[in-house]
């Protein structure tokens, strides 16, 4: 990410090591430099339960990684001279599904392919740039398994919308009449509906696709109602053999409550977005370039914007927005994050963020007993909606510099680091 490390320069390489021992589930992968992710530099990773742990479903016959977007038909170099421009990134003009929109002309090669009677694993992921994304499939429910990285309680879906960065995993059942049948993908809270789709052939598939489409649904409160239906699996193992009902969050007292507004305004004739009135620039040193090497105090400043956002929020200031975090164990340091969005965002944080309440409106303490504080989903994304609110804990138990901010590009600036 820019700011805390250095980019890879044209022409070279360079290796990530990794380990994924606490972590299993369905992620995107991309570069977050130069609009790259623009132009499909984007993909799908799995990581998969060690065989000790049980998994809560049977294996699939297949696991099949679904990737939507939003697409322009001008190049990433055009639209990010958009964005440096101060100017939005405007509708998209249309929908892939795997980089793909099937012209329905009884020509199409299918995506994907279906024994009969078989289940298969869809991996749904949002790679898009701003777009809500609405997915479905002709004549087959799907059975929501797992969100980010958390097992779910498995309720049946004819539709899900898949906000901007997130993934889930479905399985899905061939028992419908064999044919051809369309996957639906159909952009969200747009004036105009955009809609993308792709064919699934069951093997001893006799007939087209019906021509006929699946509706998405209208409106943001049937998605905020879709996000409640949530619910984390409080009986299965996910990386770890324990289950993840043993982790008791709910009980953990809260060292520190931080609430992030975010604001948007023009900033020397540029479109900027804010969190508490501050819109993140990258400097020239990298965040952590600057620790390691023990001038952090000449690049940039800790904690620039207050736990408490300012009773009215004036012109936008442009610096460095680094917040300090205290290590503790995984039992005592949590935050609470509260915004208000002037639009449809999906916010990216670290690693297992447990997100316990969205709702209309502003928040104020008393909402606090309005919490779920059983069985709310961990993972790395929330959706925040139109003058909405949404509460979040975070527990800081990994050291090192970590990224929270919008998975919208438009508002990218509008973003913080955590340390």
């Amino acid at each position: 990410m820019p700011g805390t490390n250095c980019p890879i320069p044209p022409g070279t390489n360079h290796t990530y090591h990794f380990q994924v021992k606490d972590q299993i589930g369905s992620f995107l992968y991309y570069p977050s430099t130069a609009m790259h992710r623009a132009g499909g530099a984007f993909g799908g990773l799995h990581i998969n339960s060690r065989l000790l742990i049980p998994v809560p479903y049977a294996d699939p016959e297949d696991d099949y990684t679904v990737i939507v977007n939003d697409w322009y038909t001008k190049g990433h170099k055009a639209l990010r001279d958009m964005l440096d421009s101060g100017r939005t990134l405007g509708r998209p003009d249309g929908v892939l599904i795997n980089g793909k929109n099937a012209k329905g002309d009884g020509k199409d090669e299918p995506l994907f392919t279906m024994k009969p009677d078989k289940t298969y694993k869809y991996r749904i992921c949002n790679a898009g740039l701003k777009s809500t994304i609405n997915f479905r499939i002709q004549g087959h429910p799907m059975k929501l398994v797992e969100m980010e990285g958390s097992h779910v309680v498995q309720n049946i879906y004819e539709s899900l919308d898949v906000h901007v960065g997130q993934c889930m995993a479905v399985l899905v059942t061939a028992n419908q009449p064999p044919k051809d049948y369309y996957m639906v993908a159909s952009t969200r809270f747009l004036k105009t509906v955009l809609t993308g789709k792709g064919i699934i052939r069951y093997t001893n598939g006799k007939g087209p696709a019906s021509p006929e489409l699946p509706e998405p649904p209208v409106g943001w409160a049937w998605s905020l109602n879709q996000f409640r239906s949530f619910r984390w699996n409080l009986t299965a193992s996910a990386a770890r053999p324990n289950p993840q009902g043993s982790y008791h969050y709910g009980s953990i007292n809260i060292t520190r409550t931080i609430k992030l507004v975010n604001t948007a305004s023009n900033v020397g004739g540029k479109l900027r977005y804010a969190i508490n009135g501050v819109s993140h620039i990258n400097p020239e040193t990298p965040l952590k370039l600057a620790e390691y090497y023990g001038i952090a105090d000449k690049v940039f400043k800790y904690d620039t914007i207050p736990d408490e956002p300012p009773a009215k929020i004036g012109e936008i200031v442009t610096q460095p927005n680094v917040l300090n975090m205290t290590f503790r164990n995984l039992w005592r340091s949590y935050l609470k994050i509260l915004r208000k969005a002037c639009n449809h965002g999906t916010w990216m944080a670290m690693p297992s963020l447990q997100s316990r309440k969205i709702e209309p409106g502003t928040w104020t303490p008393e909402k606090r007993t309005h919490y779920n504080l059983l069985d709310a989903v961990s993972r790395t994304t929330v959706q925040v909606f139109p003058k909405s609110w949404a509460a979040i804990f975070l527990t800081f138990d990994n050291a090192g510099m970590w990224n929270i901010r919008s998975e919208l590009w438009e508002r990218i600036p509008g973003t913080t680091a955590l340390r």
